[in-house]
This record gives C-alpha cells, structure tokens and sequence, in this order.
C-alpha cells in the first residue's frame, strides 16, 4: 500500500489539495448522475441505469487521463497556444450559430464528422478567451494602463467571443464576461477601463437584444426575457415550476439526506442530472453534502489564490486564477439556480453534472492549473 501512494506521490505532480478536490468531485459526480439519471434511464433505455453510471464514469476516466496529460505540459506552452486557439475559435461559434446542431431550443453545438458525437463550442471558446486574456494582460502589465496598447487588445476579442456566445447562450456568455472581468481586476487593469468592457458589453447586449426581435429564431431574447419574468413573477410562477421542485428537493434532505438513491424530485424536476444536480445531492446527501460540495469550491479558490501568489511569472497567475474563477463562478451560479436566488441559466456544475464536452474541457481546465501549481512547486 504504502509503495502505491508513494508511486502515485511520483506521478502526480502540483498541488495535492487541488488533486484531491478534483478526484472528490469525480466521485460525488458519479453518485449523483448514477441517481438523478432514474428516469432519464426509463425513457431512453428501459431503466438501464448503470449504462448511464457507465457512461459517465468513462468520461471521467478519459476527463482525468487529459489532466494527467495536460498537467504534465509546461503552463507557458499554453501562451503559445492561446492565439492559434483564439483564431479557430471564432469560426467555430460562427459555424455553430449557422449550421450548428439544435437541442431543446438552442443551437450551441456542433456534431463531429463521422463519429456521431456532438460538443458544446462555447466550452472550448471559454477555456481559449481565459488564456488569452491571461496572455495578454501579463505581457502587457508595464504599460497596463495605456488605452490603444494593453487595453483594446483584451476588450475587443472578450466582446467577440461574448457576443457569438450570447445568442444561444447568454448565460455562459454573462459568466466569461465576468470572469474576464474579474481577471482585469486581479491584473491591476484601471478601474476606468473595467468601466469601458462593462459599457461595451451592454452596447453589444442591447444590439443583440434589437436583433432577436428582428430574427427570433436566432437569438433566443423571448427565452431571455421568459425566464427573467418567471423569476420575478411571484405568485404567478407555475406551482410545478423546476425552481419550485428543487427547494423541495432540498427541504426533503433535511441535515442528512435521504439516502443514496432515495431521491423522489428526480421524477419531476427536469434535468435532474445536469441543471439541478446540486438539488439532488441535496435530498440525498442533506444540508451536509451540500455544504461540503460548496466547500470543495471554496476551498479551491482560496488554494489557488494561495498558490498565485507565490508564482515567479505573471502569466501562470493570470491563467490559473482565471481558469478557478471560471470554474468557481459557474459553480456558484449552478447552485444559486438551485435554490432560487437566480434565474435558471443551465450552467451545468463543474466535474459534477453529467456531459460530455462540458467536464471534458473542465477536467483540462484542472490540468492547466494542475500544470502552474507543478512548476511553483518545483522552484519553492
């Protein structure tokens, strides 16, 4: 036992904390989609839940095996890439806003040539903008503060990439917006300036606003303006609204939880295994497993922080905060979702709901920070 630890100790690299989080999180996401996945499993496949179980403990598997990988590449190799990564980026989201595969209302992906598998281009854009605008603000950081030379070049592609984003999903489009955003503050971009992305991106939202009413079948505003209304409907919201299931779900699990595989809200509320994981956990694991599954995020931000701080080289920083605030804000919001405190979105959580390419890119996401804390590690 104690000549295997020591063998993983070798292998893997970076911080253990973050390592550890990341094997939790694997874990509870495999518990929680092997139960919110009931009923999901009587409709497409006569009540097979294990073939779900094993489909999203493959992806984990092939998820954890690109963290491995991508931990292992030195963070700065990442900068390289960031530009290559920025120019196939942008006719990728255009390409899915023409011809892109349409689900539940929304065209967000794009299918695979002869494999039959579809992935979500706005997950590959959020990881490309982070590490460019990480790029871009530490090569810039001594003449940060010029308009035409450090600031344009951050703006204008954070505009781009939101902007092709938001017309089928203004939710994920909002949530790199501000992590771009939280990024420019960490590094030490005027607050000014901060002001100007903000105007920007309300100008951009107020165009595309204009042309959903032009073209509705392109830009999703009536799906925009219907969730905002429901949210702040009060009375009229629908008694068996999604929002209105998964406070029951949560008051069900009391402090500790009905059970594994106990859940009752998993029959009514819809995408139990993605949207609303986080309220099943609820129900089954209580108050408890909820809190821990905060904590878990928590705990990764103040790790990360805490490792930052100590890296020699500006953009390590950047791209590791970037990429831990991407992942913590989507988690928080998922889980405002949750317990009604926002509008529905359909974040999904982090290396927890059940996808494809969503905990694909998370699980890369992890690798590139996993990588930053690696080379930290080794030069303290």
């Amino acid at each position: 036992m104690s000549n295997f630890v020591a063998r993983i100790n070798a292998e893997l690299k970076g911080d253990k904390a973050i390592w550890a989080i990341l094997v939790l999180l694997a874990i509870i996401s495999l518990l929680g989609v092997y139960s919110a996945t009931g009923t999901l499993a009587y409709r497409a496949t006569g009540g097979n839940t294990e073939w779900f179980l094993l489909k999203q403990g493959l992806i984990l598997f092939f998820g954890l095996m690109l963290t491995y990988i991508c931990h292992l590449v030195h963070y700065t190799r990442y900068s390289a890439w960031a530009p290559y990564a920025m120019a196939a980026v942008i006719p990728l989201l255009v390409l899915t806003l023409a011809m892109g595969t349409e689900i539940n209302d929304a065209r967000r992906w794009l299918e695979l040539p002869y494999l039959g598998l579809t992935f979500q281009t706005s997950d590959l854009a959020k990881l490309a903008l982070v590490v460019y605008v990480a790029r871009a603000i530490s090569s810039k950081q001594d003449y940060i503060d010029d308009w035409k030379s450090a600031f344009l070049p951050i703006i204008v592609p954070v505009l781009i990439i939101c902007g092709l984003i938001a017309p089928a999903d203004l939710s994920t489009a909002a949530l790199l917006f501000l992590t771009s955003m939280g990024m420019m503050f960490v590094g030490r971009v005027a607050l000014k300036y901060i002001g100007s992305l903000i105007v920007g991106g309300l100008i951009v939202f107020a165009f595309l606003y204009i042309l959903g009413d032009m073209f509705p079948d392109a830009i999703r505003v009536d799906t925009w303006s219907s969730r905002i209304k429901d949210f702040m409907g009060g009375e009229q919201r629908e008694i068996y609204h999604q929002a209105v299931q998964s406070k029951i779900a949560i008051a069900n699990g009391g402090w500790f939880g009905q059970g594994p595989g106990n859940s009752i809200q998993r029959y009514y509320l819809p995408s139990p295994h993605t949207d609303y994981i986080y309220a099943i956990i609820c129900e089954e694991y209580g108050a408890i497993g909820g809190t821990l599954l905060v904590a878990l995020y928590v705990f990764l931000f103040f790790r990360v922080t805490r490792l930052v701080t100590k890296s020699p080289k500006a953009f390590g920083a950047m791209m590791a905060m970037g990429l831990t605030i991407l992942l913590v804000f989507q988690a928080m919001i998922n889980m405002a979702v949750a317990v009604d405190l926002v509008p529905v979105t359909g974040l999904t959580l982090p290396m927890v709901s059940s996808g494809g390419s969503s905990l694909v890119f998370t699980a890369i996401a992890f690798g590139a920070i996993l990588s930053v804390s690696k080379y930290i590690e080794s030069t303290t």
